[in-house]
């Protein structure tokens, strides 16, 4: 994940005095009605595309082709996500496609989950959009203040969990496991909700940082841009939702 101050993967608010300083003639301003409908799209973009790798994973003819598709999707939507960060112009061109290819990868893995706990996905997705719309609430009625204090608890937060998840890919390849990230019983499941709430929390960090650039002004790229850092948070809770779910399931 990029360290911006938001801590989500592609938001911070210190994005904005860059892109407004380099801003042409030609740009445009960025709006909050626009960025939302874009940030729709994508998220259309991403179901459509999900419904592919799921209807394959429960063909037996095709399973394989899905668990492929799963494997393209994830590292390529990786890489894509990366290039737009590095390039946050080309979030206008490539945000869709970052969305499609993490709905080949969610698609197919919420089968494989659906596969082993029946009726998990829609209650995982019910969730997420629980908490999206509640968190939005809060957010729009100033329920939930995006102070300085807060934004440093969030990044602290998310620092420490990206850390966890990196020492435990590295130890994957020596043989290490850590067992409450993967496994059941009450740390495994406490540490999840603690993940859950803190992939929410990004989001209203995301919410501010779409009010702030609409009204600064910001180049109308950063739409584009916007959209993909919430669709970046949104499919992280969703995950760490199922992840919970299963392992409630599981006990």
């Amino acid at each position: 994940m990029a360290f911006y101050k938001s801590k989500n993967p592609a938001l911070g608010s210190s994005l904005f005095e860059k892109s407004i300083q380099s801003r042409s003639a030609d740009d445009g301003v960025m709006t909050l009605e626009s960025t939302v409908n874009k940030c729709i799209f994508l998220g259309l973009v991403v179901f459509g595309f999900a419904l592919i790798t799921w209807y394959l994973a429960f063909n037996p003819a095709y399973q394989s082709m899905s668990t492929i598709l799963m494997g393209v999707g994830g590292i390529g939507g990786f890489i894509v996500a990366l290039i737009i960060i590095f390039k946050k112009r080309l979030a206008t061109y490539m945000a869709t496609v970052y969305a499609a290819l993490e709905g080949l990868f969610l698609g197919a893995i919420s089968a494989y989950f659906e596969m082993a706990y029946q009726g998990i996905v829609a209650q995982a997705i019910i969730l997420t959009m629980g908490v999206l719309f509640s968190l939005l609430a809060l957010y729009k009625f100033r329920i939930i203040k995006v102070t300085e204090n807060f934004k440093m608890i969030v990044v602290a937060a998310t620092g420490g969990i990206a850390l966890i998840y990196l020492l435990s890919f590295i130890g994957g390849f020596f043989g290490l496991n850590m067992p409450f990230i993967h496994e059941g019983g009450t740390f495994g499941i406490v540490f999840s909700i603690v993940v859950v709430i803190v992939a929410a929390l990004n989001l209203v960090m995301d919410f501010d940082f779409i009010e702030e650039g609409s009204e600064k002004g910001a180049p109308k790229y950063m739409e584009w841009y916007a959209a993909f850092g919430l669709m970046v948070t949104l499919i992280w809770l969703y995950l760490e939702i199922l992840r919970l779910l299963s392992k409630l399931r599981r006990d």
